[in-house]
């Protein structure tokens, strides 16, 4: 579950890559096991307290940064899901769910150049298709 929406202050599942879950739920397991019994929190310090924004960011940049990896804002990220969704061709309506939109205008005032060049892509593809044949005018 996301804990916090920082809109709606509402909980609601969030779905994840299957990649994802055995290393979180390895995580959870390390963290059950360690002695101060950190649970209910990813993001956790040493004594089960959540992470502050700051420090989170300064890990997260560590990690892009020993990666080889463009260092981000962490909110990027979540532009970055949405972006490769709908370029994969998601529909716009499961976009705006899994981010958590209240209304498909925001997913697609924020995705709509996505969406443009999906569409080129689309409209290739229909060229391809449909392209003429031989002898036929």
């Amino acid at each position: 579950m996301y804990d916090d929406d920082p809109k709606g202050r509402r909980r609601r599942a969030v779905p994840l890559p299957a990649m994802c879950i055995a290393p979180l739920r390895w995580h959870r397991m390390r963290q059950a096991a360690s002695a101060s019994g950190i649970a209910g929190h990813v993001f956790a310090t040493r004594n089960g307290r959540p992470v502050e924004p700051r420090n989170l960011y300064r890990s997260f940049t560590r990690v892009a940064d020993s990666a080889g990896l463009r260092v981000i804002r962490l909110h990027d990220a979540r532009h970055g899901c949405a972006t490769l969704l709908t370029a994969a061709g998601v529909a716009p309506r499961v976009v705006m769910e899994i981010l958590g939109h209240s209304q498909i205008s925001i997913t697609m005032d924020v995705y709509t150049h996505v969406v443009q060049d999906t569409q080129r892509e689309a409209i290739s593809h229909m060229d391809r298709l449909l392209k003429r044949r031989p002898g036929r005018e």
